[in-house]
């Protein structure tokens, strides 16, 4: 029970630190590319509470997956409307990479050299891990085309046209986003009583199994080079 519950402390400091950078990234590349709103609505801040949605947060504490309040922003104060509309929607999931990138060797550093020391030890290694496994999550989750995803963003940044298609992901991807995040927490509680088959329909937790396993491939393996 105490591992579970310093999973779970750990486990939210690294959403707050994961999400912060990534609204933060869409607040700063918005406002470099000529949009003042995000400056005018307190987004262009490192202060976590300026970008908490309270309901996606628990979601992505708990199931690993979840979202922030969106940056709002006025593409038509873009220098070069498309260009700035793809480089904001891009910035988010890129410094998600950046972050796992620069935050795995850290994790090394606690893992190889940390002496044991009750409940630090462990949160620090759950921290570092979580905060290197849940960018990564959030990169392949937020580039799903459904909005009001970064994937949904960059689609509508190349997507002049607005058939069937686009209007459907618009208008229910919100939908069947909760419906994932849903069906991914009743697999994980299901897994957890005893019922390990689940695993096997627990649709996000394949996206999460796929971000830390295939993404995270090239940057274990860099920081694998250095002899620790």
């Amino acid at each position: 029970m105490a591992d579970y519950i310093v999973e779970l402390l750990a486990s939210f400091c690294a959403v707050i630190i994961v999400l912060t950078l990534h609204e933060f990234a869409h607040a700063f590349v918005a406002y470099k590319c000529g949009d003042p709103t995000p400056k005018w609505n307190n987004r262009l801040s490192l202060n976590p509470l300026r970008h908490f949605d309270l309901v996606g947060l628990l979601c992505f504490t708990f199931v690993g997956f979840g979202w922030a309040k969106p940056v709002a922003i006025n593409p038509y104060n873009f220098r070069n409307y498309r260009a700035g509309l793809g480089l904001t929607a891009c910035a988010g999931v890129v410094m998600n990479y950046l972050t796992a990138l620069l935050i795995y060797p850290l994790y090394l550093v606690i893992l190889v050299y940390m002496p044991e020391v009750p409940f630090i030890t462990l949160l620090l290694e759950d921290f570092f891990y979580f905060v290197f496994a849940y960018s990564l999550s959030f990169f392949v989750f937020n580039l799903l085309p459904l909005y009001p995803l970064d994937g949904f963003r960059v689609l509508d940044a190349l997507n002049k046209r607005r058939g069937k298609v686009y209007r459907f992901l618009r208008d229910y991807g919100q939908y069947i986003l909760y419906g994932l995040i849903i069906e991914s927490f009743i697999c994980r509680v299901l897994v957890r009583i005893g019922i390990a088959q689940m695993a096997w329909f627990n649709i996000l937790g394949w996206f999460m199994q796929f971000a830390t396993g295939i993404l995270g491939w090239p940057i274990r393996a860099l920081w694998g080079l250095i002899p620790w």
